[in-house]
């Protein structure tokens, strides 16, 4: 289980029992994700939050590699993930992961 992506084994998860309907899951793991994607002060204490921010960013690209055909829970066409930050249609290419590239934290680490 620790070889597969993290965003498949929250999927995995969040589908106790039922192993047939992970993919199903999906979305609540993105979800989840992209809470963790802001590091708390104690976090921040302890390690460099862009390499934090890297990672989670790595871990919701995965997404569309592990449920590719997936359209539960899809977000308006032009929005981030959680439909809350509007994109300008030229603003992501073909990968449906770019937005995480395009909205960083100007927010200086402590």
């Amino acid at each position: 289980m620790e070889q597969r992506p993290l965003i498949e084994r929250l999927a995995r998860h969040l589908a106790p029992g039922d192993s047939d309907s992970w993919q199903d899951h999906v979305e609540d793991a993105a979800s989840l994700l992209a809470l963790l994607k802001s590091p708390d002060d104690t976090m921040r204490e302890v390690g460099d939050a862009r390499i934090w921010d890297a990672m989670i960013d790595a871990a919701l690209r995965e997404r569309w590699a592990v449920a590719p055909g997936s359209q539960a829970g899809e977000p308006p066409a032009g929005t981030d993930e959680e439909g809350e930050i509007a994109l300008p249609p030229d603003s992501v290419g073909g990968n449906r992961a770019d937005w995480v590239h395009l909205h960083r934290s100007e927010e200086k680490p402590k």
